[in-house]
């Protein structure tokens, strides 16, 4: 299954951001590409620590039962899924400073391996392992380049 502790699935992320452009019009979804782009990269900020988010009830009650659907597979993250509350972008990102800061987040991520992982819950699936973030990550981010046909 492909995660980011692996560094060649990093790579693979960063260069199909490359691929990202500010006029392509998203397959489904309100966010633009630079929207994207940050919320990828606030995604990637929680992964390592950075930020965190409380836990709401939804995810207390159904994220255990979920969490096994969703990263047991290679399967791809589902259409409009739910998002925390602080990781929506509503306001205009610029496509070339939220790219960067996901590459540069990605690095981090593979470089700092399982000890650069983040010890707090996730706000939907509660806890999760390095491995499980590292999976959880990558399939956010594709599902996010997918979004743009990318």
């Amino acid at each position: 299954m492909k995660n980011l502790l692996d560094a060649a699935t990093g790579e693979e992320v960063k260069r199909r951001t490359l691929f990202l452009r500010e006029e392509t019009t998203p397959l489904w979804g309100k966010m633009n590409a630079g929207q994207a782009m940050a919320h990828c990269a606030t995604g990637m900020e929680m992964a390592v620590g950075d930020v965190h988010f409380p836990q709401k009830m939804m995810g207390k009650l159904l994220g255990r039962i979920i969490k096994p659907m969703a990263l047991g597979d290679d399967a791809p993250m589902r259409r409009n899924s739910p998002t925390a509350d602080g990781m929506i972008i509503n306001d205009e990102r610029d496509l070339i400073e939220e790219r960067e800061r996901v590459c540069v987040l990605v690095d981090r991520f593979v470089k700092g391996g399982r000890a650069g992982c983040s010890k707090y819950p996730h706000p939907f699936f509660g806890k999760l392992t390095p491995d499980e973030w590292a999976i959880l990550m990558y399939k956010h981010i594709d599902h996010h380049l997918r979004q743009f046909g990318v």
